[in-house]
């Protein structure tokens, strides 16, 4: 057993620390000239990507921006206050959660009118209006298998972690072209961008506040993965042409355990009085690990491979982005939440 655990942490140090590394550096350039540490940590991840290549970095980065990222938000709950869902109101989370579901059925539509199969239509249109790649993930499991399955599911995880960097970097200079408030703008980019480390990457480089109720926002997008993923499979199994191809092909939706652990500190936060240097000493900890998954997380981004899966698919996946983004723009601009 020991020499297990050895092993495991010898296969993530190469990676784990080039994402350290990294983020250090990030938060120096932060520090010294005032540029937003998720920003530069994203870029100098990018700049990187050709290490991801090396199987020497790869167990670790993956590491960074997984567990890590999912620890990090878990933590994020002892930073929020019922005063964050006053200031989000009812209408605004009944919108989040509307968005969802109609950016989940435009998909379907607009793979239909290009020409694509429904599945990636579900696939991109869940990750886009859900939770990025691990949306795709858990919809790919629930969908009936076919020969088309996996390339569908990859270019999903690819493409939707391209279109969510790049919203990370330019949705914060809509929000500012669009002249939104702070809360605006934390409802904006949390509604909108796909990934959770991208949400949390570009409301903090907005401010603090901003980067809370974004993430608060994106965990109720979060919430319906397992209500959604289960409705999926429901239905494939209901289509499903052949009892062959209802049997064993859906595989029950996993979770978000962090989703738990942030809730928990949330409810914690709220109920429980807390010794300040507790709270401020949590909080420092989910932004070093924050910025740490978004440096790997840049790392592990190849912008090259969306080029060669089609145009079909990066224009459906594209649409549902713009979708997304224009609905709640839209909602903002015209007072509804």
């Amino acid at each position: 057993m020991s020499h297990g655990r050895v092993v495991g942490l010898q296969d993530i140090a190469a990676g784990v620390t080039l994402s350290a590394v990294l983020s250090v550096t990030a938060y120096a350039i932060s520090y010294r000239y005032g540029a937003p540490a998720m920003l530069m940590g994203l870029l100098l991840g990018l700049s990187c990507h050709f290490l991801s290549e090396s199987d020497q970095f790869t167990k670790g980065l993956v590491w960074a921006s997984g567990p890590c990222l999912r620890f990090g938000v878990a933590l994020l709950g002892l930073r929020l206050s019922l005063d964050e869902v006053a200031i989000l109101g009812w209408p605004a989370v009944a919108a989040v959660c509307a968005a969802v579901v109609m950016t989940l059925a435009f998909g379907v539509l607009w793979a239909r009118v290009l020409g694509c199969e429904r599945d990636l239509g579900l696939l991109t249109g869940g990750a886009v209006g859900i939770c990025g790649a691990s949306a795709a993930m858990a919809i790919s499991a629930a969908l009936p298998e076919s020969e088309t399955k996996q390339r569908h599911t990859l270019f999903t995880v690819i493409g939707v972690t391209t279109f969510s960097t790049a919203a990370m970097v330019f949705y914060p200079i809509v929000g500012d072209f669009l002249m939104f408030t702070p809360t605006e703008m934390g409802l904006f980019i949390g509604a909108t961008i796909h990934d959770v480390a991208q949400v949390v990457g570009a409301g903090y480089s907005v401010s603090p506040e901003t980067g809370d109720l974004a993430t608060f926002v994106k965990l109720l997008r979060v919430a319906m993965l397992v209500p959604i993923v289960m409705a999926i499979a429901f239905l494939s199994r209901i289509s499903a042409r052949s009892p062959d191809q209802v049997d064993g092909q859906s595989s029950p939706a996993s979770f978000p355990i962090f989703l738990l652990g942030f809730l928990a500190l949330f409810l914690l936060n709220n109920t429980v009085p807390l010794p300040v240097p507790l709270t401020q000493g949590v909080s420092q900890l989910a932004t070093g690990l924050l910025l740490l998954a978004v440096t790997a997380l840049g790392v592990r981004t190849s912008l090259r491979e969306v080029a060669s899966i089609g145009w079909r698919p990066i224009v459906l996946l594209a649409g549902e982005s713009l979708f997304l983004a224009a609905a709640i723009a839209s909602l903002l601009l015209l007072d509804v939440v």
